[in-house]
Parts: C-alpha cells; sequence; structure tokens
C-alpha cells in the first residue's frame, strides 16, 4: 500500500490549456464515491497515463484523509485490459487483483459493461479512432449518468492535440512506471517486506503470484520497449504526460476501438 504514503498532490504541475491548474479543475467535482477506470489495450500501455492515474490516486485519499490513516485503504481504481492481459500494473495499486480486469474480448459491449459494473466515474481510454456502435439498451446511458470525467491518453505519455499537460515534480512519481517495468528477476530478488505491520501488497505472496501470472502476457521486447518509450517524456529523471479531455460520449466511441490494432 505504498501510494497511500508515497504521493501527495503537490508533487504534481497540472496545466490546462497553457494554464496552471489544480486537481478540482482536472477533475471537477471530485467526491468520496468516484472511481477512476484506465482501459489498456498494448503492452504496459497503461504507463502512459501514469500521472493522471496517480493524481486519480491522490485524490481519493485527499477528499477523505482517514484513507491514510484509520482505514489503509487501497484506492478504488480499476484496469480494464482488452483482449487479454497487458503486463501486470498492480504496482499502481491495482488491487487487490480483482482490480485488474482482464477481458478477452474487443467487444465494446462486454468492455462498457466491465466499466459499469465497477461503477467508474473518470474514464481514461486510449487514443482509438471512434466508432458509432450500439451498445446493449440503457448501458450507455448508464455511462452518461455516472461518469464526470474522460480523458483521452497515448501509450507513449504523449497525447495529440492536448490541453492538459501533468508533469511530476518529484522522483517518487516514477516509483510506478520504474517498479512495472522492472523483469520479474529483480522483483523476485528484492521483495518488500511490511516492517509496520500495515497491510503492504509487496509483502504479499499473492501478489508475486499475480506478477507472475501476468508476465507471461508480455515479452522482453515490450518491456524494453516500454521503458525506452517512458525515457522519451522524462527531463532531469521526471516525467511530462499530455492528454485530451473528451465528451463522455467520443470516450466510448473511441473505446469502441480498443484493442483491434488500428490507431
Amino acid at each position: 500500500m505504498h501510494v497511500m504514503s508515497l504521493l501527495k498532490t503537490e508533487m504534481f504541475d497540472i496545466s490546462i490549456n497553457g494554464r496552471p491548474a489544480s486537481v478540482e479543475d482536472l477533475f471537477p467535482g471530485w467526491n468520496q464515491h468516484d472511481r477512476f477506470g484506465l482501459v489498456i489495450d498494448e503492452a504496459f500501455g497503461g504507463i502512459g497515463a501514469t500521472h493522471l492515474l496517480q493524481l486519480g490516486m491522490t485524490a481519493y485519499y485527499d477528499v477523505k484523509p482517514s484513507r491514510r490513516t484509520t482505514l489503509t485503504v487501497y484506492p478504488e481504481i480499476y484496469a480494464f485490459h482488452i483482449g487479454k492481459g497487458h503486463g501486470a500494473h498492480a504496482h499502481y495499486d491495482f488491487w487487490p487483483a480483482r482490480r485488474e480486469v482482464i477481458l478477452a474480448t474487443n467487444d465494446h459491449r462486454e468492455i462498457l459493461d466491465a466499466i459499469n459494473d465497477r461503477g467508474i466515474t473518470r474514464l481514461a481510454v486510449p487514443d482509438r479512432p471512434m466508432r458509432n456502435v450500439v451498445h446493449r439498451p440503457k448501458e450507455e446511458d448508464a455511462a452518461f449518468d455516472r461518469i464526470a470525467s474522460a480523458f483521452v491518453y497515448d501509450s507513449s505519455g504523449r497525447a495529440a492535440g492536448s490541453d492538459v499537460t501533468i508533469a511530476g515534480k518529484d522522483k517518487r512519481t516514477e516509483y510506478n512506471p520504474t517498479q512495472t517495468l522492472r523483469p520479474l528477476s529483480e522483483l523476485r530478488l528484492n521483495r518488500i517486506s511490511s516492517a509496520t505491520g500495515r497491510p503492504m501488497k509487496e509483502a504479499d505472496d499473492t501478489f508475486l503470484h499475480w506478477i507472475v501470472e501476468r508476465d507471461a502476457d508480455v515479452t522482453d521486447e515490450d518491456r524494453a520497449f516500454a521503458r525506452a518509450r517512458r525515457e522519451l517524456v522524462k527531463t532531469g529523471g521526471l516525467g511530462s504526460e499530455a492528454y485530451r479531455r473528451v465528451p463522455v460520449a467520443e470516450a466510448l466511441k473511441r473505446l469502441a476501438s480498443a484493442g483491434r490494432g488500428d490507431a
């Protein structure tokens, strides 16, 4: 449960339309019931949404500080892997494992069903072509009623035509992508134990088992490519990412192309 104590909102600079902005500007009306959903459709693709996700996590704790102290709960964040698993993103605190939803389909209806089932209120989707599709009755309306913010991200960390930029100001903002991209052999040798007695996923055998299981999703080449790509958005060891805010209807149309292999 390192994110709870690792990251703080002030570790990030946010700009919207070229002007300094706040988390409230990024996620208007964020409340204690918000849930962040990240759609992933390529190997380690979610790393391109690192800072958006991390600010969603800090907002989750900031809106109800007892979550950092007496409750010590994991943030309500969910990763939706489309078509198959795309490498464990559990280091970001998608934990327990049910928070990484592996959908063995690219059927837009199944994807939206899964998003609605988890009550997602803030949604990030990969930058894929829009498709005019028909969802199951009422599912699209349910999403429109509930999702308050939608974003397009790119797995590179830099979405074209962006209006939002988020930059890390502290080296700890790169901990999660670094851990996610570490080879399994290194993770085995450097297990983290909980000296405080507080719940910590890295000290849990089931966490390592999940990492091992998901390791088969990706290749060494996938990992090397993702690591090199992450370096391209970093200056002085700190990442800067770009996103587009979009209407929920547009996000759902782009969602319909997720996992189809056409950019």
